[in-house]
């Protein structure tokens, strides 16, 4: 078991190791808790609930309906329900298992359960190994929006184990790829460099390939994370195409794009955008990696009207203006607030017409 300890201490490492990364967490309870989803369950439940009994853990599963959906008040009440209804302490530990939606939910009833208890994650979906379970995000949604309630909440360890990345549909898989591109776009250009040379190998999983990459990938969110935890400066580059993204979920209706699609257009928009404010930017070399990731047709249906008014209610907006995540080089982005909304309509109107 391999184990790095930066702002969160992440083991790449089997299933099987749960017990002793819990315990590497400083856990001394002998009970806990897991949230996952009903198709996570039917994997890998039984494992999960096992190796935890066999390492003096008595396990509580709770299992939830699968989607962006049970990001809800009503779903966080219902863990926090059975939770307290089974008497947890505040040494008890909650286990996220599953992908961004129960690791997002999960993580925030483990910052509000009794002030806090003990958070671990283990990520089943390429998003969340590389991106979601790191950085101590937590949250649900709101009618109003996506992720406008939440916590930053620590996971005190994350378990990422790249063979349960085995069993995801190929949609989900081509969907986390784009949140690899975006964290070599944004920070790393030898990751991009990477990409452009061996994006046939991930898109076939390969598996030698999948073992360096997604390492690689997870350690551009740590080092960005490492410097800015709570998202006061740095970290906010890791939202590129984000704004565009959470505005197509949320207008199209949650669960008609993954998350990974609608990032995918986010970030044809946002290259778009950083295309007409960068001299010299090589948005072709960007935008060439990034449409291999395949985002069904049926944006070109969307109201730009009602895109741009949801943007407006994104966590960057300051004073009313719309703050983009852009790029002037591969592998360096920057914030800004001064783009003309003509040029956001433009974006939107080139991402349409692409995409369809």
């Amino acid at each position: 078991m391999h184990t790095t300890t930066m702002p969160i201490p992440i083991s790449f490492a089997p299933l099987d190791t749960l017990p002793a990364v819990i315990r590497t967490g400083g856990v001394e309870a002998d009970r806990c808790l897991v949230v996952t989803d009903e198709h996570v369950a039917a994997l890998y439940g039984d494992a999960v609930c096992n190796h935890l009994a066999r390492n003096e853990f008595e396990p509580l599963l709770i299992v939830l309906p699968p989607g962006e959906e049970s990001k809800s008040q009503h779903r966080l009440a219902e863990i926090c329900d059975r939770a307290l209804a089974w008497g947890i302490e505040r040494s008890t530990p909650l286990v996220a298992l599953g992908g961004g939606v129960i690791g997002d939910l999960a993580g925030f009833a483990a910052a509000t359960l009794l002030r806090g208890i003990p958070f671990f994650q283990v990520p089943t979906t390429l998003i969340a190994q590389v991106d979601s379970s790191i950085g101590g995000k937590t949250g649900i949604n709101h009618e109003t929006g996506k992720n406008l309630i939440g916590a930053f909440y620590r996971p005190a360890g994350i378990l990422t184990d790249p063979a349960l990345l085995k069993s995801l549909p190929t949609r989900e898989w081509t969907s986390g790829l784009a949140e690899v591109i975006k964290h070599g776009l944004i920070a790393d250009d030898t990751l991009f460099t990477a990409l452009e040379t061996q994006i046939d190998a991930l898109f076939g999983r390969n598996e030698p390939v999948v073992e360096r990459i997604v390492p690689h990938a997870a350690g551009v969110k740590v080092r960005i994370v490492d410097e800015d935890e709570f998202e006061t400066g740095l970290r906010t580059i890791l939202n590129f195409g984000h704004t565009f993204a959470h505005a197509i979920e949320k207008v199209a209706g949650y669960g008609v794009y993954t998350h990974g699609e609608a990032v995918a257009a986010g970030m044809r928009a946002a290259l778009y955008v950083s295309e007409h404010t960068t001299p010299g930017f090589d948005a072709e070399r960007a935008d060439r990696i990034v449409r291999r990731i395949p985002v069904p047709p049926g944006l070109a249906s969307l109201s730009i009207a009602d895109l741009m008014d949801t943007m407006k209610l994104d966590k960057k907006v300051r004073r009313g203006n719309v703050r983009l995540v852009l790029l002037d080089r591969i592998g360096h982005a920057f914030v800004t607030g001064d783009i003309p909304s003509t040029l956001v309509e433009k974006a939107w109107a080139f991402v349409q017409e692409a995409i369809g």
